[in-house]
């Protein structure tokens, strides 16, 4: 019988949430955009001022997954909401329900939060990733152009 568990990253996780990150870059070939390293995730995941946080998805005994979530706000809905900015399932562990765990248990933390909504973005050729998340009731927002301010722009504008 296999076993499926769901638990919040610790800091003793941080090689295995940089694994998953590197393996989700790989599948989403932007491998080479990494730069994320074991001290600053330790420094931003569970430093002082946490940037975000993570959920790591066991099947047995080996981490299968991970979820990466930070708080928003909602002007319109005058409430709180979850970005989910990764979501993860190794490839030979998908179809066992793990990515629907994962999605179920941020539902869970948005509900007692009591959260607005929870969004993310998906590459527009992971079809996949796409079906799933319409089976799940998600709608895409084709009215909005997702903008990034980052590297020499961002700095730039910040002198």
């Amino acid at each position: 019988m296999s076993e499926l568990r769901i638990v919040p990253a610790a800091e003793s996780d941080v090689p295995v949430i940089l694994d998953l990150i590197c393996a989700l870059a790989k599948y989403e070939k932007l491998a080479h955009h990494v730069t994320a390293t074991e001290e600053r995730l330790r420094e931003t995941l569970f430093g002082s001022r946490p940037a975000a946080e993570v959920v790591l998805a066991h099947w047995n005994q080996e981490c299968a997954g991970f979820a990466v979530f930070f708080p928003t706000y909602s002007t319109f809905l005058a409430q709180p909401g979850i970005y989910l900015e990764d979501l993860f399932v190794k490839p030979y562990l998908r179809g066992k329900g793990i990515g629907l765990a994962l999605m179920k248990y941020l539902a869970r933390i948005a509900a007692q939060r009591g959260c607005g909504r929870v969004e993310w973005g998906v590459l527009d050729w992971n079809d996949p990733a796409i079906r799933f998340y319409r089976q799940l009731g998600a709608v895409p927002l084709d009215d909005w152009t997702k903008y990034r301010l980052a590297g020499d722009a961002l700095y730039a504008l910040a002198r």
